[in-house]
């Protein structure tokens, strides 16, 4: 077994980014995002709004549009969440899903004994929506979202994740497609995997320094699950 393999294979907990990290929602996100804010009278561009995935929403609205009155950012805000949940709950909508093999992945893991659990920019509401309409919330011990721990990249969701499982830092890894994840993370020293096919490229994820970085979703599957000297 390779250095990472036993590395990876030694952490009892794994806790993941939902958006773009699990769930194949970025394109979902971008496009509620420029319906929002056009909907009031503001444009932005797409790696803006790629930009300030892994933050609360609120948070996001305001580095979008500072120019924005507060009326006007709770307004964007509501236009987003209307127009997301819409969408995201239409028959086959392609945004709503995992990445293909992530919910064999889950169930592979668990077997494997680990603990796994979500910290998310989205509200509890819509992260309990997303994991009932994917009929996935069995996977996970616990959850996090931006509105009970503070918006990414505080470190707090970590904290509560970690003190209610009751496992060390050292004893937990986290995955997520963001800057902001990434900062996250190593604010408290965890373990970090950059995934670059979700928010942040490549190129943009090193710079963060992450502890390991994949390109695909079947990259972050033998990774975790211990296949790597299968590929």
């Amino acid at each position: 077994m390779s250095d990472v393999e036993s590395e990876i294979a030694n952490k009892s907990l794994m806790i993941f980014d939902w958006d773009g990290t699990l769930m194949d929602s970025i394109g979902l996100i971008v496009e509620s995002m420029h319906i929002a804010g056009e909907a009031h009278g503001f444009t932005t561009t797409d790696d803006a709004v790629k930009s300030i995935i892994g933050l609360s929403l609120i948070r996001g609205i305001q580095i979008l549009y500072p120019q924005a009155t507060l009326e006007q950012q709770a307004a964007i805000q509501q236009s987003y969440a209307d127009y997301y949940i819409q969408t995201s709950v239409a028959p086959n909508q392609p945004h709503s899903q995992f990445f293909v093999g992530i919910e064999a992945m889950l169930q592979q893991l668990q077997a494997q004994g680990k603990q796994l659990a979500v910290a998310t920019g989205k509200k509890r509401a819509g992260l309990d929506r997303v994991m009932d309409y994917a009929n996935s919330r069995h996977y996970f011990v616990t959850s996090r979202c931006a509105d009970e721990s503070g918006s990414k990249p505080d470190p707090q969701m970590l904290l509560d994740i970690l003190a209610e499982t009751g496992v060390d830092v050292a004893d937990a890894l986290f995955v997520g497609d963001s800057i902001h994840d990434i900062q996250m993370a190593k604010a408290l020293g965890m373990t970090s995997i950059a995934v670059n096919y979700g928010a942040a490229n490549a190129e943009t994820l090193a710079a963060e320094e992450p502890t390991y970085q994949v390109d695909t979703p079947q990259q972050l599957i033998d990774l975790l699950t211990g296949n790597l000297t299968d590929n």
